[in-house]
Protein backbone atom coordinates (compact mmCIF):
# COMPACT_ATOMS: atom_id res chain seq x y z
CA UNK A 1 0.00 0.00 0.00
CA UNK A 2 2.92 2.38 0.90
CA UNK A 3 4.48 1.68 -2.41
CA UNK A 4 1.33 2.34 -4.58
CA UNK A 5 0.63 5.72 -2.65
CA UNK A 6 4.43 6.79 -3.21
CA UNK A 7 4.18 5.81 -6.53
CA UNK A 8 1.12 8.08 -7.07
CA UNK A 9 2.68 10.63 -4.99
CA UNK A 10 5.70 10.96 -7.78
CA UNK A 11 3.21 10.47 -10.79
CA UNK A 12 1.08 13.09 -10.20
CA UNK A 13 4.01 15.75 -9.26
CA UNK A 14 5.55 14.75 -12.58
CA UNK A 15 6.58 17.78 -14.60
CA UNK A 16 4.57 17.42 -17.37
CA UNK A 17 1.32 15.98 -15.24
CA UNK A 18 1.60 19.31 -13.24
CA UNK A 19 -0.44 18.13 -9.89
CA UNK A 20 -3.56 16.49 -9.29
CA UNK A 21 -5.70 19.50 -10.69
CA UNK A 22 -4.23 19.92 -13.62
CA UNK A 23 -3.97 16.11 -13.89
CA UNK A 24 -7.98 15.97 -13.86
CA UNK A 25 -8.28 18.81 -15.83
CA UNK A 26 -6.09 17.58 -18.91
CA UNK A 27 -8.32 17.29 -22.34
CA UNK A 28 -6.92 13.28 -22.47
CA UNK A 29 -7.40 12.64 -18.37
CA UNK A 30 -11.42 14.64 -18.95
CA UNK A 31 -12.68 12.04 -21.03
CA UNK A 32 -11.78 8.90 -18.64
CA UNK A 33 -13.18 10.08 -15.68
CA UNK A 34 -16.90 9.19 -15.76
CA UNK A 35 -17.68 6.29 -13.90
CA UNK A 36 -19.90 4.83 -16.84
CA UNK A 37 -18.58 3.44 -19.94
CA UNK A 38 -19.24 4.93 -23.21
CA UNK A 39 -23.01 3.96 -23.33
CA UNK A 40 -23.19 4.47 -26.74
CA UNK A 41 -20.06 1.64 -27.99
CA UNK A 42 -21.70 -1.99 -26.87
CA UNK A 43 -17.88 -2.74 -26.94
CA UNK A 44 -17.19 -0.58 -24.01
CA UNK A 45 -20.47 -0.82 -21.81
CA UNK A 46 -20.97 -4.56 -22.37
CA UNK A 47 -18.25 -5.99 -21.15
CA UNK A 48 -16.99 -2.93 -18.56
CA UNK A 49 -20.79 -2.59 -17.19
CA UNK A 50 -23.56 -5.20 -18.11
CA UNK A 51 -21.13 -8.62 -17.71
CA UNK A 52 -20.15 -7.26 -14.00
CA UNK A 53 -23.52 -6.43 -13.00
CA UNK A 54 -25.50 -9.17 -14.72
CA UNK A 55 -23.03 -12.31 -15.25
CA UNK A 56 -19.54 -12.07 -13.65
CA UNK A 57 -19.83 -11.71 -10.15
CA UNK A 58 -21.76 -14.77 -9.43
CA UNK A 59 -20.77 -16.80 -12.18
CA UNK A 60 -16.90 -16.32 -12.16
CA UNK A 61 -14.07 -17.55 -9.59
CA UNK A 62 -11.78 -14.90 -8.55
CA UNK A 63 -8.50 -15.76 -6.26
CA UNK A 64 -9.46 -13.72 -2.89
CA UNK A 65 -13.37 -13.11 -4.15
CA UNK A 66 -14.93 -16.07 -4.52
CA UNK A 67 -18.75 -16.34 -4.49
CA UNK A 68 -19.36 -18.63 -1.98
CA UNK A 69 -16.25 -18.73 -0.07
CA UNK A 70 -13.09 -20.40 -0.84
CA UNK A 71 -9.72 -21.52 0.00
CA UNK A 72 -7.75 -18.72 -1.01
CA UNK A 73 -9.28 -16.61 1.75
CA UNK A 74 -10.17 -19.39 4.50
CA UNK A 75 -6.47 -20.30 4.37
CA UNK A 76 -5.82 -16.78 5.30
CA UNK A 77 -8.76 -16.68 8.45
CA UNK A 78 -7.58 -20.11 9.67
CA UNK A 79 -4.42 -18.85 10.32
CA UNK A 80 -6.01 -15.93 12.54
CA UNK A 81 -6.07 -16.20 16.35
CA UNK A 82 -9.71 -16.62 16.91
CA UNK A 83 -12.86 -15.59 14.81
CA UNK A 84 -13.25 -11.94 15.48
CA UNK A 85 -9.25 -12.04 14.83
CA UNK A 86 -10.69 -13.58 11.11
CA UNK A 87 -13.72 -11.29 10.90
CA UNK A 88 -11.31 -8.18 11.38
CA UNK A 89 -8.56 -9.35 8.97
CA UNK A 90 -10.80 -9.58 6.35
CA UNK A 91 -12.55 -6.65 6.84
CA UNK A 92 -9.45 -4.42 6.77
CA UNK A 93 -8.47 -6.41 3.92
CA UNK A 94 -11.44 -6.05 1.94
CA UNK A 95 -11.63 -2.14 3.31
CA UNK A 96 -8.31 -1.51 1.94
CA UNK A 97 -8.10 -3.61 -1.16
CA UNK A 98 -11.47 -2.31 -2.65
CA UNK A 99 -11.93 1.18 -1.32
CA UNK A 100 -7.86 2.40 -0.33
CA UNK A 101 -5.79 0.82 -2.78
CA UNK A 102 -7.45 1.42 -6.39
CA UNK A 103 -7.30 5.46 -6.04
CA UNK A 104 -3.16 5.35 -5.93
CA UNK A 105 -3.74 2.63 -8.97
CA UNK A 106 -6.14 4.99 -10.71
CA UNK A 107 -3.78 8.37 -10.59
CA UNK A 108 -0.48 6.41 -12.14
CA UNK A 109 -2.36 5.28 -14.97
CA UNK A 110 -4.17 8.65 -15.80
CA UNK A 111 -0.31 10.47 -15.33
CA UNK A 112 0.74 7.50 -17.49
CA UNK A 113 -1.99 9.17 -20.51
CA UNK A 114 -0.23 12.48 -19.95
CA UNK A 115 3.25 11.31 -19.74
CA UNK A 116 3.05 8.77 -22.37
CA UNK A 117 0.17 9.25 -24.69
CA UNK A 118 0.52 6.75 -26.93
CA UNK A 119 2.64 3.54 -27.83
CA UNK A 120 5.12 4.83 -29.67
CA UNK A 121 6.15 7.01 -26.81
CA UNK A 122 6.09 3.60 -24.24
CA UNK A 123 8.43 1.99 -26.95
CA UNK A 124 10.89 4.90 -26.86
CA UNK A 125 11.20 4.60 -23.00
CA UNK A 126 11.55 0.61 -23.19
CA UNK A 127 13.91 0.47 -26.84
CA UNK A 128 15.50 -3.04 -25.64
CA UNK A 129 11.52 -4.54 -24.94
CA UNK A 130 10.41 -6.20 -28.14
CA UNK A 131 7.50 -4.21 -29.59
CA UNK A 132 4.68 -6.95 -29.55
CA UNK A 133 5.45 -6.99 -25.87
CA UNK A 134 4.62 -2.89 -25.87
CA UNK A 135 0.92 -3.10 -24.02
CA UNK A 136 -1.06 -0.37 -22.31
CA UNK A 137 -0.20 -2.42 -19.03
CA UNK A 138 3.37 -1.19 -19.74
CA UNK A 139 2.83 1.90 -18.64
CA UNK A 140 2.25 1.50 -14.93
CA UNK A 141 6.49 0.27 -14.92
CA UNK A 142 7.19 3.48 -17.37
CA UNK A 143 6.08 5.82 -14.65
CA UNK A 144 8.00 4.05 -12.14
CA UNK A 145 11.30 5.02 -14.11
CA UNK A 146 11.09 8.69 -12.82
CA UNK A 147 10.85 7.75 -9.37
CA UNK A 148 13.89 8.96 -6.73
CA UNK A 149 16.57 5.97 -6.52
CA UNK A 150 16.03 5.56 -3.08
CA UNK A 151 11.55 5.51 -3.49
CA UNK A 152 12.05 3.29 -6.51
CA UNK A 153 14.13 0.78 -4.27
CA UNK A 154 10.75 0.74 -1.43
CA UNK A 155 8.11 0.78 -4.44
CA UNK A 156 9.82 -2.31 -6.22
CA UNK A 157 10.23 -3.85 -2.27
CA UNK A 158 6.69 -3.86 -2.37
CA UNK A 159 5.51 -5.36 -5.48
CA UNK A 160 8.05 -7.73 -4.76
CA UNK A 161 6.34 -8.10 -1.32
CA UNK A 162 2.37 -8.18 -3.34
CA UNK A 163 4.13 -10.59 -5.79
CA UNK A 164 5.20 -13.18 -3.00
CA UNK A 165 2.55 -13.18 -0.90
CA UNK A 166 -0.04 -14.07 -3.14
CA UNK A 167 1.93 -16.82 -5.59
CA UNK A 168 3.10 -18.28 -2.12
CA UNK A 169 -0.79 -18.51 -1.25
CA UNK A 170 -1.37 -20.29 -5.01
CA UNK A 171 1.47 -22.44 -4.45
CA UNK A 172 0.41 -23.76 -0.90
CA UNK A 173 -2.81 -23.85 -1.63
CA UNK A 174 -2.11 -25.93 -4.53
CA UNK A 175 0.73 -28.02 -2.88
CA UNK A 176 -2.16 -28.61 -0.26
CA UNK A 177 -4.76 -30.26 -2.59
CA UNK A 178 -1.97 -32.51 -4.20
CA UNK A 179 -0.69 -33.94 -1.03
CA UNK A 180 -4.27 -33.89 1.64
CA UNK A 181 -6.78 -34.84 -1.35
CA UNK A 182 -4.36 -37.02 -3.99
CA UNK A 183 -1.45 -38.39 -2.71
CA UNK A 184 -2.15 -39.04 1.15
CA UNK A 185 -5.73 -39.87 0.14
CA UNK A 186 -5.35 -42.44 -2.72
CA UNK A 187 -1.30 -42.96 -3.27
CA UNK A 188 -0.17 -43.58 -0.12
CA UNK A 189 -2.69 -43.23 2.81
CA UNK A 190 -0.08 -44.57 5.34
CA UNK A 191 2.35 -41.52 4.59
CA UNK A 192 3.89 -39.92 7.48
CA UNK A 193 4.25 -36.36 8.14
CA UNK A 194 7.98 -36.30 6.82
CA UNK A 195 7.08 -38.02 3.62
CA UNK A 196 3.75 -35.75 3.46
CA UNK A 197 6.27 -32.55 3.70
CA UNK A 198 8.67 -33.69 1.06
CA UNK A 199 6.00 -34.37 -1.47
CA UNK A 200 4.67 -30.64 -0.45
CA UNK A 201 8.01 -29.24 -1.53
CA UNK A 202 7.95 -31.51 -4.78
CA UNK A 203 4.11 -30.15 -5.79
CA UNK A 204 5.29 -26.47 -4.96
CA UNK A 205 8.08 -26.56 -7.33
CA UNK A 206 6.28 -28.43 -10.01
CA UNK A 207 3.68 -25.93 -9.68
CA UNK A 208 6.04 -22.66 -9.69
CA UNK A 209 7.56 -24.33 -13.04
CA UNK A 210 4.34 -24.81 -14.71
CA UNK A 211 3.22 -21.01 -13.95
CA UNK A 212 6.53 -20.02 -15.09
CA UNK A 213 6.24 -22.10 -18.66
CA UNK A 214 2.41 -20.31 -18.98
CA UNK A 215 4.01 -16.92 -17.79
CA UNK A 216 6.13 -17.67 -21.22
CA UNK A 217 3.32 -18.22 -22.84
CA UNK A 218 1.37 -15.10 -22.39
CA UNK A 219 1.98 -11.48 -24.36
CA UNK A 220 0.84 -9.00 -21.78
CA UNK A 221 -0.85 -9.27 -17.63
CA UNK A 222 -4.24 -8.63 -19.22
CA UNK A 223 -4.06 -11.75 -21.13
CA UNK A 224 -3.35 -13.67 -17.90
CA UNK A 225 -6.13 -11.78 -16.35
CA UNK A 226 -8.98 -13.13 -18.60
CA UNK A 227 -7.40 -16.54 -18.49
CA UNK A 228 -7.76 -16.55 -14.58
CA UNK A 229 -11.51 -15.26 -14.95
CA UNK A 230 -11.99 -17.36 -18.03
CA UNK A 231 -10.89 -20.56 -15.58
CA UNK A 232 -13.02 -19.78 -13.03
CA UNK A 233 -15.80 -19.13 -15.47
CA UNK A 234 -19.16 -20.90 -14.38
CA UNK A 235 -17.83 -22.14 -11.05
CA UNK A 236 -19.00 -18.99 -9.23
CA UNK A 237 -22.65 -20.47 -9.27
CA UNK A 238 -21.64 -23.79 -7.65
CA UNK A 239 -19.63 -22.19 -4.66
CA UNK A 240 -23.02 -20.16 -4.33
CA UNK A 241 -25.83 -22.96 -4.69
CA UNK A 242 -23.56 -25.53 -2.78
CA UNK A 243 -24.43 -24.30 0.46
CA UNK A 244 -28.42 -24.51 -0.33
CA UNK A 245 -28.75 -26.98 -2.65
CA UNK A 246 -27.98 -30.40 -1.17
CA UNK A 247 -27.49 -32.64 -4.45
CA UNK A 248 -24.69 -31.00 -5.20
CA UNK A 249 -21.25 -33.11 -4.06
CA UNK A 250 -17.75 -33.56 -4.40
CA UNK A 251 -18.06 -34.66 -8.40
CA UNK A 252 -20.10 -31.36 -8.73
CA UNK A 253 -17.10 -28.92 -7.77
CA UNK A 254 -14.36 -31.74 -9.39
CA UNK A 255 -16.37 -31.59 -12.72
CA UNK A 256 -16.85 -27.91 -12.40
CA UNK A 257 -12.78 -27.11 -12.26
CA UNK A 258 -12.26 -29.46 -15.13
CA UNK A 259 -14.41 -27.83 -17.62
CA UNK A 260 -13.85 -24.57 -16.77
CA UNK A 261 -10.38 -25.34 -17.24
CA UNK A 262 -10.90 -27.06 -20.71
CA UNK A 263 -13.32 -24.54 -22.10
CA UNK A 264 -11.26 -21.91 -20.84
CA UNK A 265 -8.16 -23.18 -22.61
CA UNK A 266 -10.48 -24.00 -25.66
CA UNK A 267 -11.75 -20.31 -26.45
CA UNK A 268 -8.34 -18.99 -25.32
CA UNK A 269 -5.77 -20.74 -27.91
CA UNK A 270 -8.70 -21.64 -29.80
CA UNK A 271 -9.56 -21.12 -33.76
CA UNK A 272 -11.91 -18.04 -32.46
CA UNK A 273 -10.26 -14.94 -32.79
CA UNK A 274 -13.31 -13.18 -34.26
CA UNK A 275 -14.80 -13.87 -30.84
CA UNK A 276 -14.42 -10.96 -28.34
CA UNK A 277 -13.26 -11.50 -24.86
CA UNK A 278 -16.47 -11.54 -22.88
CA UNK A 279 -18.28 -13.67 -25.64
CA UNK A 280 -15.53 -16.09 -24.75
CA UNK A 281 -16.07 -16.09 -21.12
CA UNK A 282 -19.93 -16.19 -21.31
CA UNK A 283 -19.78 -19.05 -23.59
CA UNK A 284 -17.07 -20.48 -20.92
CA UNK A 285 -19.42 -19.46 -18.09
CA UNK A 286 -22.64 -21.68 -20.00
CA UNK A 287 -21.06 -24.49 -20.76
CA UNK A 288 -19.35 -25.08 -17.34
CA UNK A 289 -22.51 -24.55 -15.93
CA UNK A 290 -24.36 -26.63 -17.85
CA UNK A 291 -21.49 -29.81 -17.37
CA UNK A 292 -21.30 -29.15 -13.69
CA UNK A 293 -25.04 -29.57 -13.46
CA UNK A 294 -25.24 -32.32 -15.36
CA UNK A 295 -23.00 -34.23 -13.32
CA UNK A 296 -24.46 -33.51 -10.12
CA UNK A 297 -27.86 -34.71 -11.50
CA UNK A 298 -26.15 -38.01 -12.66
CA UNK A 299 -24.73 -38.21 -9.33
CA UNK A 300 -25.42 -39.51 -5.60
CA UNK A 301 -25.78 -36.64 -3.29
CA UNK A 302 -24.25 -36.99 0.13
CA UNK A 303 -26.06 -38.83 2.74
CA UNK A 304 -28.09 -36.79 4.73
CA UNK A 305 -26.17 -38.23 7.91
CA UNK A 306 -23.15 -36.40 6.47
CA UNK A 307 -25.04 -33.08 5.62
CA UNK A 308 -26.91 -33.01 9.08
CA UNK A 309 -23.31 -33.65 10.34
CA UNK A 310 -21.81 -30.76 8.93
CA UNK A 311 -24.59 -28.39 9.54
CA UNK A 312 -24.17 -29.32 13.40
CA UNK A 313 -20.65 -29.14 13.54
CA UNK A 314 -20.90 -25.15 11.96
CA UNK A 315 -23.67 -24.18 14.57
CA UNK A 316 -25.98 -23.48 11.23
CA UNK A 317 -29.48 -21.65 11.91
CA UNK A 318 -31.51 -19.75 9.64
CA UNK A 319 -31.45 -16.29 11.77
CA UNK A 320 -27.42 -16.16 11.70
CA UNK A 321 -27.80 -17.16 7.55
CA UNK A 322 -30.50 -13.87 7.37
CA UNK A 323 -28.04 -11.56 9.46
CA UNK A 324 -24.64 -12.55 7.38
CA UNK A 325 -26.42 -12.23 4.36
CA UNK A 326 -28.04 -8.84 5.68
CA UNK A 327 -24.23 -7.60 7.00
CA UNK A 328 -22.66 -9.04 4.08
CA UNK A 329 -24.50 -6.69 1.86
CA UNK A 330 -24.28 -3.08 4.11
CA UNK A 331 -20.61 -4.30 4.66
CA UNK A 332 -20.35 -4.67 0.64
CA UNK A 333 -22.50 -0.79 0.28
CA UNK A 334 -20.04 0.79 2.72
CA UNK A 335 -16.94 -0.78 0.90
CA UNK A 336 -18.20 0.83 -2.29
CA UNK A 337 -19.44 4.45 -0.93
CA UNK A 338 -15.42 4.63 0.72
CA UNK A 339 -14.53 4.15 -2.68
CA UNK A 340 -16.32 6.48 -4.34
CA UNK A 341 -16.09 8.77 -1.54
CA UNK A 342 -12.28 8.95 -2.13
CA UNK A 343 -12.74 9.78 -5.71
CA UNK A 344 -15.19 12.43 -5.41
CA UNK A 345 -12.66 14.53 -2.83
CA UNK A 346 -9.95 13.61 -5.06
CA UNK A 347 -11.96 15.15 -7.66
CA UNK A 348 -12.81 18.33 -5.29
CA UNK A 349 -17.06 17.20 -5.45
CA UNK A 350 -16.88 17.97 -1.04
CA UNK A 351 -21.01 17.28 -1.49
CA UNK A 352 -20.71 13.80 -2.98
CA UNK A 353 -17.56 12.95 -1.15
CA UNK A 354 -19.51 13.89 2.68
CA UNK A 355 -22.60 12.19 2.19
CA UNK A 356 -21.06 8.98 0.81
CA UNK A 357 -18.83 9.19 3.96
CA UNK A 358 -21.91 9.65 5.69
CA UNK A 359 -23.25 6.43 3.89
CA UNK A 360 -19.46 4.22 4.66
CA UNK A 361 -19.59 5.34 8.03
CA UNK A 362 -23.57 4.24 8.98
CA UNK A 363 -22.82 1.26 7.45
CA UNK A 364 -19.59 0.50 8.83
CA UNK A 365 -21.11 0.82 12.31
CA UNK A 366 -23.97 -1.64 11.08
CA UNK A 367 -21.40 -4.06 10.49
CA UNK A 368 -19.81 -3.91 13.34
CA UNK A 369 -22.30 -3.63 15.65
CA UNK A 370 -24.13 -6.82 13.68
CA UNK A 371 -21.32 -8.58 12.38
CA UNK A 372 -18.53 -8.50 14.91
CA UNK A 373 -19.99 -7.52 18.01
CA UNK A 374 -23.10 -10.45 17.52
CA UNK A 375 -19.91 -12.87 17.13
Amino acid sequence: MIGSVLAAYYAVGHPQVGGLDALFAHPVVSQKLSFLPDMSDPNSYIPLLIIPLLVQWWSVWYPGAEPGGGGYVAQRMLAAKNEKHALAASAFFNVCHYAVRPWPWILVALASLVVFPDMASLQAAFPNIPEHLVKDDLAYSAMLTFLPVGVLGLVVASLVSAYVSTISTSLNWGASYFVNDFYARFVKPDATDKQQVFVGRLATVVLMLLASLMALALDNALQGFRLLLTVGAGTGLLFLLRWFWSKINAWSEISAMVFSFLFSVFFEFGPFESLLDWQRMLLSVAWTTLGWMAVTLLTQAESRETLDKFWRQIGFNKRELVCGLLVALVATIATYAALFATGYLLYGQISLAILLTIIASAGGYFTYRYGFKNN
